[in-house]
């Protein structure tokens, strides 16, 4: 399907629906909400009447904060009551941001950065496996390296430190979670168009609404496609989704949803990788440079179908039980540097010697959850159990050098279009499949202990089974791991501008199916994990400012290393310590001016020394990738006498190291945006890297180099709601 196609296929639907609903109304750009603060005015008798205040919120607090989320508990909690770091990127600051991707929220959420590619730094771990409504399955993840896009997102959902106690197998940073958009109670139509530089265009159409006439059932529609070019050099990226959903309430006590999702992602000249840099972050080439060639590519191919049942059994008891079936397939053709040559013998890198990579991932799986939930007095008590089943193959065949037919690249006068791929001496590296099936089950009790005090303790045991076929030398082996986790937590109300709180949380991540083998020294404990934290969420001027507070203190150990008495074998002794605080704030200035503002300190060390995959870490060195000082800001300026508005966005990442120890610079990137409304239209300009400023996100290897942040980046799009 081509842009063109799927353009002309959304003016269709739009025509469609346009002649099938009413306009509807211009939309304010302020919003009142009834205050509970009541006054009294005199009339011309000389009585009293009641009258209701009006108490305008701003943008900030009405639009940006979210005050209830089901990520932390599984169960609708105020965020308030959750012991435990929550953050939140709600629609509308998708919207204000011009959001098309992950990568582009990083910013608003405190202690997040970009480690490599599609994956990121949580408080100073490595993440890269996600939830949708809260389960496993993603059909991108994994070894994937494909970037998520937002077009069929709702909220990003963020809960900081070990998430064992909830979803099981995780690392101990954090659990992003991606809530979708579901079919609607009240008719959306929207039709946006978008373009920029490096030839970018995207076009979207969404309606979703009743099917009949009480709205018992309900559907939603989108279809979301672009194309563009890049900064580096041999680069496009297209991208196509089509996402369908309908809902249907059977009876009072009963409502379920479907959900059908197709992803289409093609990039030519990738996998894009980094480029290399001197120990003190200075790249060795521009940064249009490019190892890959024009003939490769990336291409993903996804589909994923979801079903969730919601059963009101009586007035304090409920159920839900959700599956998710996904299908993906990325292929990836590309060159990699496989190591750096000094060609002139000055000192400096001049020369790559790649690699060709022939590689196809596939992963097919489903999950199943299952939970009750009970409202008792002053408990709220959840049960449950899920289910994950994986089958991952991996096959990978590659060309090393001259000496295979892989012709070198200079790093400051590439010449590209040198080889023939056909011609290359192909060699299988890895043919394998992981057949893995996780089962756990866990109880939670939430307490109201007092009107101020509420507790919360949960735990959870995970049964995790594996299969490793190799298909090379035609041997498969079976391993079994138990992994349990637990959490402890206290909220307090001390009084509304003060809401302290604090929690204990484990978690933990099971070894590769490789490691486990004994003749690679297995079967090994899964890494563990557990975190401290306390925090106070505070509120002042009327609920005008909101600022939250985290400090935490985490240690991951039973980290593989290489067994230094046999180089073949492994050991489990590695150690990690991270700690930090957070500080998130949300103001409503004036009713006009908001701001939004996120700030992490994070200090990762070793606490045991660490080698494998030739990377080493010695006692007391920072982990790769973690910043000590990451700030993100963004404020917005309405002027409703032209329904307009103005905004300004901000991000700095202090230095890091990469996997070799060699310095990643710190960065400062600024963006802005325009807005306005004019009858049911919305037109925006967002502006990107406003300085077109030159730096890496983060640091590989030496060989691979630094992950280069793209440049500027103009985008104009036009949205009609009806």
């Amino acid at each position: 399907m081509t842009l063109k196609t799927t353009l002309i296929m959304m003016q269709t639907c739009g025509a469609l629906a346009f002649s099938s609903h009413l306009l509807a109304d211009s939309k304010s750009s302020i919003h009142a909400n009834i205050s509970s603060n009541d006054s009294k005015q005199e009339t011309k008798d000389g009585s009293n009447v009641q009258l209701q205040g009006i108490q305008v919120e701003g943008r900030a607090l009405s639009y940006y904060k979210e005050d209830e989320a089901t990520l932390a508990t599984r169960t609708a909690t105020p965020i308030d009551e959750i012991p435990q770091s929550v953050q939140v990127v709600t629609e509308t600051l998708i919207k204000d941001q011009a959001a098309r991707q992950i990568t582009d929220l990083y910013r608003s959420i405190s202690g997040m950065s970009q480690n490599n590619v599609s994956n990121v730094t949580l408080r100073g771990f490595s993440q890269n496996e996600v939830l949708y409504d809260g389960m496993k399955g993603d059909a991108l993840g994994g070894d994937f390296f494909a970037i998520p896009q937002l077009f069929t997102i709702e909220q990003v959902q963020v809960l900081k430190g070990p998430s064992g106690a909830v979803y099981g197998a995780g690392e101990p940073g954090g659990v992003i979670n991606y809530v979708t958009k579901k079919p609607t109670y009240e008719q959306k139509n929207s039709l946006k168009v978008s373009a920029g530089n490096k030839n970018f265009l995207s076009g979207s159409v969404e309606s979703s609404g009743p099917i009949n006439e009480d709205a018992s059932q309900r559907y939603r529609v989108g279809i979301y496609s672009d194309d563009q070019d890049s900064y580096r050099n041999n680069v496009e990226e297209e991208n196509q989704i089509i996402d369908l959903g309908y809902a249907w309430d059977l009876n009072d006590n009963n409502t379920l949803t479907l959900q059908y999702t197709d992803t289409y992602q093609h990039i030519t000249g990738a996998r894009l990788r980094g480029i290399p840099t001197d120990d003190d972050g200075n790249f060795l080439a521009d940064t249009s440079w490019n190892n890959n060639e024009k003939s490769d590519y990336q291409q993903l191919d996804a589909q994923v179908f979801q079903a969730t049942l919601d059963h009101d059994i009586n007035t304090w008891l409920s159920s839900r039980f959700s599956a998710r079936y996904f299908d993906s397939t990325e292929t990836q053709k590309y060159h990699e540097v496989n190591r750096l040559l000094d060609t002139n013998s000055d000192g400096i890198s001049d020369t790559t010697r790649r690699q060709y990579r022939d590689q196809v991932r596939t992963n097919k799986g489903v999950s199943f959850a299952a939970s009750l939930t009970a409202e008792l007095d002053n408990h709220t008590l959840l049960v449950g159990s899920d289910y994950y089943h994986l089958d991952k193959g991996y096959q990978y065949s590659r060309a090393t050098g001259t000496g295979d037919g892989v012709s070198n690249l200079s790093l400051t006068n590439p010449i590209y279009d040198q080889d023939d791929v056909s011609h290359y001496s192909l060699n299988l590296n890895a043919d394998r499949n992981v057949l893995a099936e996780r089962i756990g089950i866990y109880a939670q009790d939430q307490w109201r202990a007092t009107d101020r005090l509420n507790l919360l303790a949960g735990a959870r045991i995970d049964r995790i089974e594996e299969t490793l076929e190799n298909h090379i030398n035609n041997t498969k082996d079976d391993y079994n791991d138990t992994g349990y986790s637990t959490r402890l937590g206290a909220t307090y109300h001390i009084s509304d501008n003060w809401k302290p709180y604090t929690s204990f949380s484990t978690g933990f991540v099971p070894q590769d199916a490789a490691d486990q083998q004994p003749s690679a020294g297995g079967p090994f404990d899964p890494e563990e994990s557990q975190q401290f934290e306390a925090g106070v969420r505070s509120y002042w001027f009327n609920n005008k400012l909101n600022v939250n507070l985290a400090a935490y203190h985490i240690i991951r150990k039973n980290i593989l290393q290489e067994d230094p008495n046999d180089s073949n074998l492994s050991v489990s002794i590695g150690k990690v310590r991270s700690q930090g605080i957070e500080l998130d704030i949300m103001a409503d200035i004036t009713p006009r001016w908001v701001a939004n503002l996120s700030y992490a300190y994070n200090d990762t060390r070793v606490k045991a020394d660490i080698e494998g995959d030739g990377i080493q870490y010695a006692n007391g060195d920072r982990f790769a990738n973690t910043p000590y000082n990451q700030l993100g800001a963004w404020t917005r300026y309405d002027f409703p006498t032209i329904t307009s508005s103005i905004a300004f966005g901000a991000n700095y990442v202090s230095s890091q190291i990469n996997r070799q120890g060699q310095t990643v610079k710190p960065y400062r990137v600024y963006d802005a945006s325009w807005q306005t409304n004019w009858q049911d239209w919305t037109f925006q300009l967002n502006i990107k890297n406003l300085l077109d400023k030159e730096y890496a996100v983060s640091g590989f290897t030496e060989n691979i180099g630094s992950f280069v942040g793209e440049r500027r980046r103009v985008y104009v799009s036009a949205a009609y709601d009806f």
